[in-house]
C-alpha cells in the first residue's frame, strides 16, 4: 500500500485529490495538510511513502517543504504538483531531491500512475515542462536576490522584506538594485515582471 501525504492549501482541490486517490486500490491518503510548514510534522507522525506537495502554500512553499522533508524523512519520496509549471521551479525541485513534478491539469489516471512510479524510485516529470527547462535561460540572480525580488513581487516594502529575510533595509536595497541591473530593468517593478515572465521567481 502506498501511503500518501497530501499538502495543498486550496480546500476544494485537496478534498478532490483525497477522494480521487482514495479510489485507487493500492493507495491510502494517511494525512492531508493546508500549509507547507505542516508537512514535516505530519510526515513524521504518519510516515508516508510519497508526499505530494503543492508548489505554492502558506507557511512554507513546496520547495522549502521538500528540502526539509528530505532531511527529516529521507525515505519518503516527494512529488510536486503545480498549476504553473516554470522551468526554474523544476530545476530547483530536482536540486531539492524531488522525484516527480507534474502540472495540476494532468488527467487523474496520470497522477496515480506518476505517484506509483515515484514510490518505486523513478523520476516522473511533465514532458512539456522538461522540454521547456532544457531550453530556458538560467537565472542571473543569486538566491538572495531572488528571495528579495519574490517578496517585492507580493508588494512588500523594504521594512517587511528586511524583517522576513533578517537583513538590514540597506542590504535589501542593494539586492534590489543588483537585480534591477542584472535584468536590465527600468525599476523594481520591471525587474519583478521580467523575472516572473522568465519563471525565475519559482
Amino acid at each position: 500500500m502506498i501511503r500518501i501525504l497530501l499538502a495543498e492549501d486550496m480546500h476544494l482541490i485537496r478534498g478532490a485529490l483525497v477522494a480521487l486517490l482514495g479510489l485507487e486500490d493500492d493507495m491510502e491518503v494517511v494525512a492531508d495538510v493546508a500549509r507547507g510548514d505542516a508537512v514535516v510534522p505530519a510526515a513524521l507522525a504518519h510516515r508516508p511513502t510519497v508526499a505530494v506537495l503543492d508548489l505554492e502554500m502558506p507557511g512554507a512553499d513546496g520547495l522549502s517543504a521538500a528540502r526539509d522533508l528530505s532531511v527529516a524523512l529521507p525515505e519518503c519520496r516527494i512529488m510536486i504538483l503545480t498549476a504553473l509549471g516554470r522551468p526554474e521551479a523544476l530545476r530547483s525541485a530536482l536540486a531539492a531531491g524531488v522525484g516527480g513534478f507534474m502540472l495540476k491539469d494532468a488527467p487523474p489516471d496520470q497522477l496515480a500512475a506518476a505517484i506509483r512510479r515515484v514510490a518505486a524510485g523513478e523520476h516522473v516529470i511533465d514532458p512539456k515542462l522538461a522540454a521547456a527547462a532544457l531550453t530556458a535561460k538560467e537565472s542571473p540572480l543569486t538566491t538572495r536576490e531572488t528571495d528579495v525580488l519574490r517578496l517585492a513581487a507580493t508588494g512588500a516594502g523594504l521594512d517587511r522584506i528586511a524583517r522576513e529575510l533578517h537583513l538590514t533595509q540597506g542590504t535589501v536595497r542593494n539586492y534590489l538594485g543588483a537585480a534591477v541591473t542584472k535584468l536590465a530593468a527600468r525599476n523594481r517593478l520591471d525587474a519583478v515582471r521580467i523575472a516572473r515572465e522568465e519563471g525565475w521567481l519559482g
